[in-house]
């Protein structure tokens, strides 16, 4: 009995795609490449996408919603109050299984892009400004005065972005300097969830 060979999916593609940025950056993004380490044809691929940039623009989008726009309603739908969805959203931030997309570099790798690519630097711009938001938000809910709001925001978001960049950190180390630092914020000492 022979083996059925399974159909890839425009998420198997992008997914493969995202980890040939983290391993060799955007120009490692290429149709034939991303074939091989899928053991496909390029026809596969042009069954999903126009040409590579039409999958480079899909990659951001998957990346907007998947990363942001999902971990956002995830939050929001948890029932918990103001406090708790920051807590949460460390929680989420640093939980999030990132293997299928190059590892915790991905969000680093995108970020590089963004310097050399405008819609790149669009999405990563359009993606900060909406955590940046909704942080500032969920601060804003949880009483702090309003110029602070958006200063601990940045804080929070760039501290994120910071430790991942640091190398020999583990998700757990990252979520405990994390939450330690959402207690500083959150008026030195965690707020009831």
């Amino acid at each position: 009995m022979q083996e059925q060979k399974t159909r890839l999916t425009s998420q198997d593609w992008i997914q493969a795609a995202f980890r040939a940025l983290c391993a060799g950056g955007p120009q490692a993004i290429k149709a034939e490449a991303i074939a091989r380490e899928l053991k496909v044809s390029k026809g596969s691929f042009y069954w999903h996408f126009k040409d590579v940039p039409a999958l480079k623009l899909q990659m951001l989008e998957h990346w907007q919603r998947k990363a942001t726009e999902a971990i956002i309603q995830l939050v929001d739908n948890s029932g918990e109050n103001s406090a708790g969805r920051l807590y949460l959203l460390v929680e989420v931030a640093t939980n999030t299984d990132t293997y299928a997309y190059g590892g915790v570099n991905v969000e680093a790798a995108i970020r590089d892009w963004g310097r050399y690519d405008e819609h790149a630097f669009e999405a990563v711009k359009t993606v900060d400004e909406k955590r940046l938001n909704y942080v500032t938000e969920l601060f804003s809910n949880c009483g702090i005065p309003e110029p602070q709001c958006r200063s601990f925001s940045r804080l929070l978001y760039g501290s994120l972005i910071g430790l991942e960049a640091l190398s020999g950190r583990t998700k757990a180390d990252r979520q405990h300097d994390l939450l330690q630092l959402l207690d500083l914020l959150l008026g030195g000492n965690k707020v009831a969830r």
